[in-house]
């Protein structure tokens, strides 16, 4: 890796290690989001404060977090945009600041393909929204949308993005394997339950 990759990687890290749902929360005198639900800092677990403008602020901030890495990288030096989105991925679900203990990535993984492939981070939403309102969990929403993504991709003639992506899908996945076992088990908390 040159100077430049390695540069862009760190740069995505600390823009996606901003803990946004964590200082909106405080902020906002509610306390520690960690303390309650899945104890996650992103917007689905910032909705169980039952607060929807902080949850909708967490969501477009975390997601603007991997869009403005891609795009800020990718302005000085094309070939490194991928590694600050990837950074800001890493950035999200590892922050520094809170001992690597961040989210699960699904709002930087869209801002990350917005930068980099709009085209498909249209389909990522439609397909989560799909999935949100007929079956009302967020978490099956958005891994069934990170399995459609590389492939579109793939298809669309991306294969450095595609590739990307997969490597993100398969780390999604990793960080949701709790919400899988509740989902097989019929236990997963729905989109908007408090608690």
């Amino acid at each position: 890796m040159t100077y430049g990759l390695i540069l862009a990687l760190v740069f995505g890290y600390l823009l996606g290690s901003i803990p946004f749902g964590l200082l909106l929360t405080r902020a906002a005198g509610l306390g520690d989001v960690r303390k309650i639900g899945s104890g996650n800092i992103g917007a689905t677990n910032v909705l169980r404060t039952g607060n929807k403008g902080l949850a909708a602020a967490t969501l477009l901030l975390d997601a603007l977090k991997g869009t403005a890495a891609v795009l800020i990288a990718g302005h000085f030096a094309p070939e490194t945009a991928v590694w600050a989105g990837l950074g800001a991925f890493l950035g999200h679900l590892f922050p520094v600041w809170l001992g690597f203990k961040g989210g699960k990535g699904v709002a930087t993984y869209l801002g990350v393909l917005i930068g980099l492939a709009w085209q498909v981070a249209l389909i990522f939403a439609v397909i989560w929204l799909a999935m949100a309102f007929l079956f009302r969990y967020s978490s099956l929403a958005a891994l069934t949308a990170a399995v459609v993504v590389p492939i579109a991709l793939y298809f669309l003639s991306a294969p450095q993005i595609a590739v990307l992506f997969v490597v993100m899908s398969i780390i999604v996945f990793i960080k949701h394997r709790a919400n899988i076992s509740r989902l097989l088990a019929g236990a997963e908390g729905k989109i908007g339950a408090k608690g």
